[in-house]
């Protein structure tokens, strides 16, 4: 785990016990501060028993503590935690903002941080691939994997890649990232914040808490993206140029299709070349080719050579549950993309099996827990879906909205989907369970889900 002084002598409060929780408490109680810690499950206490005091956050007195640790998945909009702290005068913060104060005790590295609201378990893990392919140290965490202070520190020179989701950010005051990244922002988790514009402001503090000399790169292929962008070349607009992290040149003397003179890079997916992301075959699709774009540029900041880069992306692997290659059957591709949990993540799956000579091949599973009462991201691709076959809760009101566009098969369950699939689908055809909802419906999580997929395509003969 990760150890620092930079806790010792300290006194924290952790409220919720999961992986991050847990890793929080160790890494604290052996930094040897004090840590006072609550979880509702009987479980979750004993896991921390001659660690940490047993006491619930919001019923102590606070004054004193140096800071209350949280889950990404408490809502600060709503909980009592928030206010209590804020009338001690203690901050709220998260797991990674710990990971930043503990940073100047470790060995000298670099830290690259991943937001967006679509795309950021692949692109992280595509990172994360491409640095270990070039031999250089490399941990990743956050959003994504183990939890980051639950880890070993890295040996000097080694690169840390965190997947951020906006409510780890706005548990976070000051992780200067040398590689920060914003891949795209669509409405989502809008329950949490005042508003679209909070949702926003929340993925730009990631940049505001960066410095200047520090690299940006920004797929700004969407308006809060663009405008994002627009604002960070402003704000470096009066600075002077820094060292390049990657190779100690100034930034005005870097290649300009690296980097600016400012530190801001902005890719797109239209930065790839088609016939190249043929040869990627874990990173189909346009959504891919953003998020490759992403990489690559992430991948040269750091000063990794571009035959290592294309190695990369050659031998990446899909992540589970993300445009995942199940199983080749009869000719048929079977592809769970189960992560898919609301229409803006399905839409690029849709888009990355067009029609081949005029054929539609793809049968889309879809359903579930619906957060939306459309499909209006998914309606430019409707035309590649050969047949649609709904599921779950939302499974009637789909049969009412696709009907007009496709054939449609109310199947209920996922394990009748599959089979109805499977019957029709011809050689070259594709059976893709991408749900633009979620599972809470029939399935414990989105994994469960894909699991549940992946079994029904291994029960098929």
């Amino acid at each position: 785990m990760i150890v620092s002084d930079a806790f010792a002598g300290k006194k924290y409060a952790v409220l919720g016990l999961a992986r991050s929780g847990l890793a929080t408490v160790e890494c604290l109680a052996a930094s040897g501060a004090e840590v006072v810690a609550w979880d509702s499950r009987d479980e979750a206490r004993a896991a921390v028993a001659g660690k940490a005091e047993l006491a619930d956050p919001t019923e102590i007195d606070l004054k004193g503590f140096d800071g209350v640790v949280v889950s990404p998945g408490v809502p600060l909009n709503k909980h009592p935690i928030a206010m209590h702290a804020k009338l001690a005068g203690v901050p709220v913060i998260g797991d990674i903002e710990l990971f930043a104060l503990a940073r100047p005790a470790l060995p000298k590295h670099r830290v690259v941080g991943i937001t967006g609201t679509n795309g950021k378990s692949t692109t992280t893990a595509l990172v994360h691939h491409i640095i270990e392919t070039a031999g250089i140290p490399t941990r990743m965490g956050g959003n994504i994997g183990l939890p980051i202070l639950g880890q070993d520190p890295l040996p000097q020179g080694g690169v840390y890649v965190l997947e951020l989701s906006s409510y780890q950010i706005d548990l976070t005051l000051s992780l200067d990232c040398d590689v920060a990244v914003l891949l795209n922002i669509t409405p989502d988790h809008l329950d949490r914040y005042n508003g679209f514009e909070g949702y926003v402001a929340s993925k730009a503090r990631l940049f505001e808490m960066q410095s200047a000399g520090h690299i940006a790169v920004i797929a700004a292929e969407d308006e809060p993206s663009r405008s994002i962008l627009l604002s960070v070349r402003h704000s470096r607009e009066s600075g002077n140029p820094s060292p390049d992290l990657a190779t100690g040149r100034k930034a005005g003397e870097m290649n300009p299709r690296l980097r600016g003179d400012d530190g801001v890079v902005e890719v797109k997916a239209a930065d790839i070349d088609r016939a190249a992301q043929a040869a990627w075959p874990s990173l189909q699709g346009p959504h891919n080719a953003q998020n490759a774009a992403v990489a690559i540029a992430v991948a040269r900041a750091l000063g990794i050579d571009e035959a290592i880069i294309e190695q990369g992306l050659q031998s990446y692997a899909s992540l589970p549950h993300r445009m995942q290659r199940v199983r080749e059957l009869n000719g048929v591709l079977y592809v769970n993309d189960s992560k898919a949990t609301n229409a803006a993540s399905t839409a690029p799956a849709l888009a990355a099996y067009p029609p081949v000579d005029g054929r539609k091949r793809l049968h889309w599973i879809v359903g579930g827990l619906a957060k939306t009462d459309n499909l209006d991201e998914c309606a430019p691709w409707f035309g590649h879906v050969a047949q649609a076959y709904t599921i779950g809760e939302a499974g009637p009101m789909f049969v009412e909205l696709l009907k007009p566009h496709m054939a449609v098969d109310d199947s209920e369950m996922l394990s009748a989907a599959v089979r109805r699939a499977a019957r029709v689908a011809q050689p070259g055809d594709v059976v893709l369970l991408s749900p633009a909802c979620a599972s809470f419906d029939q399935f414990r999580d989105f994994e469960a889900r894909g699991d549940a997929f992946a079994a029904a395509v291994a029960a098929l003969e």
